[in-house]
């Protein structure tokens, strides 16, 4: 997938996820908060974002909803049930399979204190609510075009390995 791929015109794309049925090579986004007058609010404001969107009600849910859905971006609200975003973050961040996932917190926290502890847990980014439109769009864009070229370069990485290894010794 192109970088300009992922940030093309969005189409509706919850039903895809829940059925387990995975588009390849489209950007998938996780939206991850127990309130679903905001998950349909985040949902409804990535519509211009061509990407597949599922969501998660709680925390248990969300790292569910990982391993499952497989998203680039995660947009994780920091206070749910079962695991806070906090913890969330932490373990997807603490485990190599999953840390390459670019995290967004979204939250009504707004306390320096919160602000460190999120960087702490290993966030990419965080937004404060309410959520600007174009804020909240621009920032989930820039994170999949991120993913997209860290994608590639590890690609390339790996293509370089198998290169070398094919290399006789000298």
């Amino acid at each position: 997938m192109s970088l300009s791929d992922a940030v093309s015109p969005a189409q509706p794309s919850s039903s895809p996820a829940s059925d387990g049925c995975l588009e390849p090579g489209k950007s998938r986004v996780l939206i991850a908060d127990d309130n679903e007058p905001n998950r349909e609010l985040l949902e409804a404001y990535l519509m211009e974002v061509d990407c597949e969107i599922a969501t998660a009600v709680d925390g248990l849910d969300t790292l569910e909803k990982v391993e499952a859905f497989r998203p680039d971006v995660i947009l994780l609200d920091v206070m749910m049930p079962k695991l806070s975003g906090f913890e969330v973050c932490s373990r997807l961040k603490g485990d190599p399979t999953t840390s390459p996932i670019m995290i967004l917190m979204v939250t009504a926290l707004g306390e320096l204190g919160d602000i460190e502890r999120a960087v702490e847990a290993g966030t990419d980014d965080f937004l404060s609510k309410p959520v600007n439109k174009v804020e909240l769009v621009k920032r989930v864009e820039n994170m999949l075009k991120l993913r997209n070229v860290s994608d590639e370069l590890e690609r390339l990485r790996s293509y370089i390995r198998t290169m070398d290894d094919d290399q006789p010794p000298r």
